[in-house]
């Protein structure tokens, strides 16, 4: 069957090469954006969506990168190598991700490998698109005005498997024009921010921003969106202060998961706007985990897909006790068997094995070379995830080689700036690695990231910050550190140790004692030995034991 070839393909045809490189997808300059009809599907380029009928078929980035640059290139034959450098931006990938993004890319069409009546395998040269495309322009959102209509409810009611997120324009409350610029700002660096983030869809902007400027009810945004989630907010600004709100709505019920507001000067408003966005982007992830496990509580783990599995998990290890890290780690582990081509399985198992044995949840070397390969399954199968080279981060610092521990954090940061986690890891594998004084904006921009005191990563933080102080010989500061963390988060021993050492380096002899004695009950095996096996370097490991043995750590 012939495939058209379209207007804008007739247009640069042969007379400019590098518009058919580019899989005549629309970002040819002056192109226009399109939609490819085939069969009952539509591919919309400039949302980066591809419907079945009406309804929303969830797509990988990637795979749907693929399904572009094929039926873009359909006229001709398109190669392994043609894959690799347009999809995959010329990094090196295995022949098995290959294969799996081909078949996922027939799954989401309904094709096989067997019937290729969409993409066919021509022998030994690579692959074609041979479906008949009709192309048309992508309708143009309404001005966002005045009277503007909203879009038409569509039959968009099946929602993605994994949670899909819309982030509706903030609503300028101050009746001020010139802050609508602020306002838009903040709405679309929030979703470039939250695009991050692998493990939820994020609606396109074109398709959000229909609804700026109108009141809407978030059940019909949801409805016709696909959203499992709506994130709307408001600006007001009086004189010099503004006042942010930030709150994110359950689409099927109506109800709040979390809201959260911020009052600011107005001096820097591009500083404000990156300040907002990195707080409610970093505000998103946990809360989502913790929504998503909600959905899933009344269905036994056999019944859950790839995405429920992972939130059921990290539901699990964020609460950051041995115990739920274990349950973190099976429930992975099914999820990867069970999904051997789902990314996020991978990399967030590949971590939690990697901070259990960081912390000594776990014996030191166990999962060593599990963690490895988790991690660059992971990353082959999305190299835009921070989540496999914070586990690689870990696994370096198991192994006392913080230099490639602050390689793979900062990689990891580079990725998505708004991981606390990231920021904390980095303070504590520069403290390892005898850099304690540049860890101290690490655990600032990680306490800074956190929306609630009772996050149970908060006691790193405030660890790490006492660590700092303590290396640096500032002992009564540290103590005072030390101390929050110990009771934000008694369970974590860290915080203990440090306070400890740190009474006991100030002269604080006898409360140091006390505060041992209720350490080494609750870590029995705590000594001079158990700690030389920690990740240190020589320097920072003789300072603390120094401190340790003052107050009474045995041999």
């Amino acid at each position: 069957m012939a495939a058209s070839r379209g207007p804008v393909a007739e247009a640069c045809g042969s007379r400019y090469p590098f518009c058919r490189e580019l899989g005549n997808i629309g970002v040819a300059w002056g192109a226009k954006s399109l939609i490819y009809n085939f069969e009952e599907y539509s591919l919309d380029t400039d949302r980066q969506e591809l419907r079945h009928g009406g309804d929303l078929v969830a797509v990988e980035p990637q795979v749907l990168d693929l399904l572009l640059y094929l039926i873009g290139n359909r006229e001709r034959v398109v190669s392994k190598d043609d894959l690799i450098a347009h999809v995959w931006k010329g990094r090196i990938v295995s022949d098995s991700t290959l294969t799996s993004r081909i078949a996922s890319a027939r799954q989401a069409i309904r094709d096989s490998g067997d019937q290729q009546r969409l993409i066919r395998t021509i022998a030994r040269k690579g692959l074609r698109f041979i479906g008949e495309v009709h192309e048309s322009a992508a309708k143009q959102a309404p001005p966002a005005t005045g009277d503007a209509a909203l879009p038409a409810q569509s039959s968009a009611g099946a929602l993605p498997d994994k949670p899909s997120i819309a982030v509706l324009p903030f609503t300028n409350m101050s009746g001020d024009p010139e802050q609508e610029y602020f306002r838009d700002g903040i709405t679309e660096d929030i979703i470039t921010a939250l695009s991050r983030f692998r493990w939820f869809l994020v609606i396109a902007r074109s398709s959000t921003f229909v609804y700026k400027g109108q009141g809407v009810d978030v059940k019909q945004v949801g409805r016709d969106l696909g959203a499992r989630y709506v994130l709307e907010g408001s600006i007001r600004k009086s004189g010099q202060r503004v006042r942010i709100t930030a709150q994110l709505i359950d689409a099927n019920s109506g109800g709040h998961i979390w809201a959260e507001q911020y009052d600011r000067e107005l001096t820097d408003i591009f500083a404000l706007q990156d300040e907002i966005t990195a707080r409610v982007a970093a505000a998103i992830q946990p809360k989502l985990w913790a929504a998503e496990d909600v959905r899933g509580t009344k269905r036994s783990i056999g019944d859950l897909d790839a995405w429920d599995l992972v939130a059921r998990a990290m539901s699990h290890q964020w609460k950051l006790t041995p115990a739920d890290s274990r349950t973190a780690i099976s429930i992975l582990r099914q999820a990867v068997q069970r999904h051997p081509d789902y990314g996020p399985a991978h990399s967030l198992l590949a971590y939690v094995l990697a901070l259990s044995a960081s912390i000594g949840w776990m014996p030191a070397g166990r999962g060593d070379e599990l963690v490895a390969e988790l991690a660059a399954r992971a990353i082959d199968l999305d190299p835009d995830d921070s989540w496999p080279h914070e586990a690689l981060g870990q696994r370096a610092v198991s192994r006392r080689q913080t230099n490639d521990a602050i390689r793979h954090y900062q990689t990891a940061l580079d990725l998505n700036p708004n991981l606390p986690t990231a920021h904390c890891n980095l303070g504590w594998a520069l403290i390892l690695g005898g850099r304690s004084e540049q860890a101290l904006r690490c655990f600032e921009r990680s306490r800074a990231l956190r929306t609630s005191p009772r996050d149970p990563w908060t006691a790193f933080d405030l660890s790490g910050i006492g660590a700092v102080h303590y290396l640096a010989g500032r002992y009564a500061e540290a103590v005072e550190w030390a101390r929050q963390a110990a009771q934000v988060r008694s369970g974590l021993l860290t915080g203990h140790r440090f306070l400890c050492a740190s009474l006991a380096q100030v002269g604080h002899i006898e409360e140091a004692k006390a505060v041992m004695s209720g350490l080494r009950q609750l870590q029995p095996d705590l000594s001079i030995a158990w700690m030389q096996a920690l990740p240190y370097m020589p320097g920072p490991l003789a300072h603390l034991l120094d401190g340790l043995r003052k107050a009474g750590l045995p041999d």
